[in-house]
């Protein structure tokens, strides 16, 4: 929820002058959770500042790209009749005959482009794919851009995504993002836990001054916040590194993978992911008899057409809205006859499969359009706030113009061990799933108590 805790007087840990607290309650566990809250604030908050940011940026851009790719994106004049799908890459190819195309993306809708993408372009990146915007009506080129993802991001959109994702330092950058989303589920969850604990009467803002304001609106806006920080940690661990391998290892386990129509010519359910067929585009039977097919099985706009990889494969086309109610139904179409040979409905995706998909589009603003947006830019902004609150708590907590006092370590040693030791259970567990969690915290609490041991120690000698 934030990044530097309320640490009123009140609530640092005292030294014990009875003996070790009851092993049972919130109280021996308080401290920790504080001191917990506060390092993990301070120091994931830089981290933590960037991905606010950027996600900021993130969420307009959808927005911001219909804006700045109008020309692309639309057509100058809406007709009576759109052209056959097959005529539409004809022109396309007539204009970029370089590279392969690798899907096409029939206008969606009545004012939009048909986007046909082209792979193996030089300059292009290798990931990314030359999307060709024609108008269906008249079959005109409106432009080429490149273009990333499932969603159709197109170079803005793009650009804001890399830097969100990984600051545009590739497989490295990407450790930093992981690394917020790992601790900002802990930094909200203990700030959530510190501010229902604290005494109602602390709790308010109106008509309080100094840190116990700034204390306040910290806390008020984190607890409102604290669900949707929550929420964006867990989805955006679904696609880092170390953790979304080790949640897709878990996912495959539990036969909760997300399956993919097969891309042979014979059907059945295949593989994982997405079919990866390239090639070009009019194979047998033709474009706009597959895209037929297709519709005959229910599969409205908006939809892909992946070309066949080789004379082995079938043609798939699949839905591609991520917006709700979400359209991800795909089938397969054999090339020589134009023929449905597999399908696949998001109604049959396993549970955990569903969740993902529904809890990712969320994540990235997908989901529910221009609202799901300002939510998103909101939380953001929220973080912000959060951020530099915190920080000013710090500063507030020090005496005259330096930073202000750290919260005292050794709370652990308060926490009866019947409570302790499954804490540390659980945060083992989590530790390994999560590793940008667990590897910081095991370090943390290993430097912490060889600094309070080496204090103690110069304590002890001090006094002899």
């Amino acid at each position: 929820m934030s990044t530097a805790p309320p640490t009123t007087t009140d609530e640092a840990p005292q030294p014990a002058a009875v003996p070790a607290p009851t092993p049972s309650g919130w109280a021996p566990l308080r401290p920790l959770v504080l001191r917990l809250h506060f390092y993990a604030g301070v120091f994931v908050a830089p981290f933590l500042l960037v991905a606010a940011v950027t996600g900021f940026l993130y969420a307009g851009s959808f927005q911001a790209e219909k804006l700045v790719y109008a020309h692309e994106m639309t057509v100058a004049k809406v007709g009576d009749t759109k052209l056959p799908i097959s005529e539409q890459v004809t022109a396309a190819r007539a204009a970029h005959p370089e590279g392969t195309v690798s899907a096409v993306r029939p206008s969606p809708e009545s004012d939009a482009t048909t986007r046909v993408l082209l792979s193996g372009v030089a300059g292009v990146d290798a990931d990314h794919t030359l999307a060709v915007f024609v108008d269906p009506y008249t079959g005109k080129v409106r432009g080429a851009l490149e273009q990333y993802g499932s969603t159709g991001a197109l170079p803005l959109r793009t650009w804001i995504d890399d830097f969100h994702r990984d600051l545009r330092l590739g497989e490295t950058g990407r450790l930093y993002s992981e690394f917020a989303a790992s601790w900002l589920w802990v930094i909200a969850g203990g700030g959530l836990v510190l501010w229902f604990s604290r005494r109602r009467a602390l709790r308010k803002v109106r008509g309080t001054s100094g840190r116990r304001r700034t204390l306040g609106l910290h806390g008020t806006v984190g607890v409102w916040a604290a669900a949707g920080f929550i929420f964006l940690s867990a989805t955006g661990l679904t696609w880092s590194t170390y953790a979304g391998a080790n949640i897709d290892e878990l996912r495959t386990s539990l036969g909760q993978s997300t399956p993919s129509v097969s891309a042979a010519a014979g059907g059945e359910h295949a593989g994982h992911g997405a079919a990866t067929t390239t090639g070009d585009a009019d194979h047998g039977v033709g474009l706009d008899t597959v895209l037929a097919a297709a519709r005959a099985k229910g599969l409205g706009d908006p939809v892909e057409i992946v070309p066949p990889a080789d004379e082995n494969s079938a043609y798939v086309v699949r839905q591609v809205q991520r917006s709700w109610p979400e359209k991800q139904d795909s089938v397969a179409v054999d090339p020589s006859t134009g023929k449905v040979t597999d399908e696949l409905r998001f109604a049959d995706y396993p549970l955990l499969a569903k969740l993902t998909r529904w809890g990712i589009d969320l994540h990235t603003g997908s989901l529910f359009g221009l609202v799901n947006q300002i939510a998103l830019m909101l939380l953001a902004a929220s973080l912000i706030l959060l951020i530099v609150w915190g920080y000013r708590m710090w500063w507030q907590r020090g005496r005259g113009s330096s930073f202000g006092r750290p919260i005292p370590r050794g709370a652990w040693q308060n926490v009866p061990p019947q409570i302790l030791v499954p804490c540390v259970a659980v945060i083992a567990v989590l530790g390994y799933f999560v590793p940008l969690l667990g590897i910081p915290l095991a370090a943390f609490v290993v430097a912490d108590i060889l600094l309070g041991e080496i204090a103690h120690r110069r304590g002890t000698a001090a006094a002899k």
